[in-house]
């Protein structure tokens, strides 16, 4: 974004300098620069927003995914409490 603000304040200041100066000529080459320079800042920009989405992404599905396993094991461990549970309050009814 600051890229683009002073991307915008550098065409600005061409402009102002061309008009001028410079024939309509010259001024039509710096503003095309200019918007050659834009336009790369605004893709430059683009492509670091879509590189921390992925990024983001890519964290939260981590994340999930280590939910997940936890829950798994959590369920797991609770699982097998009861059977044991279940079995040894079989034993003691039966006296074993």
């Amino acid at each position: 974004m600051r890229k683009f603000v002073l991307a915008a304040a550098v065409a600005g200041s061409a402009l102002g300098l061309a008009a001028c100066s410079e024939t309509a000529e010259k001024a039509g080459e710096t503003v095309d620069a200019v918007a050659a320079d834009a336009t790369s800042v605004v893709e430059e920009g683009a492509e670091a927003v879509e590189g921390a989405a992925e990024a983001t992404g890519d964290v939260v599905e981590g994340a999930a995914d280590a939910t997940g396993d936890a829950i798994e094991g959590a369920a797991d461990t609770v699982s097998d409490a009861a059977e044991t549970a279940a079995s040894e309050a079989e034993d003691a009814l039966t006296g074993e």
